[in-house]
């Protein structure tokens, strides 16, 4: 068998491939949207001037979308628009996200909105969710793919990113929900990270036109490793380490998120749980609350139950990986992503 590259050799792979499409695409946008775009890339500071050997995150999703190309037995060249496509809506999204969490910050530099004011920042955001179909459907042009399949990947993506807003709606209103079980949180996930993370799987193949078996595997292993992905956000957003996040410790308490461990520690029916419930109630927590609602969710089980899904996640991910043909080498190269993805310290 061939060696497997170690995971950030095959991210890096993954991004050398999209760089370049990557920036050809954000050179298509109007001069007033572009400086916002690509500082918010890492491309750029704020003044507009170039930032030499710029990474904008992990590249996970892309290289999914590059992994699931080459696992359906195409080339990893009929991935890149999908992955190209997908970082296009993954960033969309981080914008309008830190608007709506009202976040100064990002991989800390200030962010889009904090900058450019929130109108901008919308706009900017709006400019790449339209370029990511704009992509999908030049592929058919460029000879990378079929127009039915083309077709297809874009009907994919739109699905994808409409369960995505509508997993963001979802998550908004559940702040100012008292209760929220664990089912609706994790429905709740399954649209906000794991349909574009499903996308992502299987949006390669779809261009590359594999068999509908291979496609629907793949977008189970995406939504699957989705939902342990966001399990483990949940857990990040309450105890990570500001340095590692970019974001305070105990963000999501301090912004009343039901977060996965939280509805878990409130379905839990003890004292502590009842204090939980009380003190998430309050419209502004003082810091010592937050530390205490910290406490009481581990007390409750919230932060252990996280945890615990997550790890089911990745496995039934995996699982869903041996149910349709793939070649070796790709999907070897998908389960050791999906490893690594969950395995980030909380």
């Amino acid at each position: 068998m061939i060696p497997i590259r170690s995971v950030p050799e095959v991210l890096q792979r993954a991004r050398d491939l999209s760089a370049p499409a990557v920036l050809a695409a954000l050179e298509r946008l109007s001069p007033e949207v572009r400086p916002l775009v690509e500082y918010h890339f890492g491309l750029a500071d704020e003044n507009g001037r170039r930032i030499e050997g710029a990474s904008n995150g992990k590249g996970v999703r892309p290289a999914l979308a590059v992994l699931s190309a080459e696992a359906a037995g195409s080339e990893a060249a009929v991935g890149v628009s999908a992955a190209v496509a997908i970082d296009l809506v993954h960033n969309f999204s981080l914008i309008h996200d830190d608007v709506i969490d009202c976040d100064h910050e990002r991989r800390h530099r200030p962010t889009v909105w904090s900058l450019w004011g929130i109108g901008r920042a919308i706009i900017a955001g709006d400019a790449l969710l339209a370029l990511s179909q704009q992509v999908l459907l030049d592929s058919a042009a460029d000879g990378l793919a079929s127009g039915a399949h083309a077709g297809s990947a874009a009907r994919c993506l739109a699905e994808a990113t409409s369960a995505m807003i509508a997993g963001q709606a979802l998550d908004m209103a559940f702040e100012s929900i008292p209760g929220v079980d664990v089912d609706r949180c994790l429905s709740m996930e399954a649209g906000k990270t794991g349909a574009l993370l499903g996308c992502a799987s299987s949006l390669g193949a779809i261009l590359g036109g594999a068999p509908d078996e291979t496609i629907l595997a793949l977008r189970d292993f995406g939504v699957q490793l989705g939902l342990a992905f966001q399990a483990v956000d949940d857990l990040l957003g309450i105890w990570g380490d500001s340095d590692r996040t970019g974001k305070p410790t105990g963000n999501d308490i301090r912004q009343h998120k039901k977060t996965l461990p939280i509805a878990a520690a409130l379905a839990a029916g003890d004292p502590h749980s009842d204090e939980l419930a009380r003190l998430l109630a309050t419209d502004r927590l003082a810091e010592e609350e937050i530390a205490r609602v910290m406490v009481l969710v581990e007390r409750c089980g919230g932060r252990e139950i996280a945890g615990d899904e997550a790890r089911g996640r990745l496995a039934a991910a995996l699982d869903a990986l041996g149910r349709a043909a793939l070649e070796e080498r790709a999907r070897d190269e998908l389960a050791d992503v999906a490893r690594f993805v969950v395995a980030r310290e909380y």
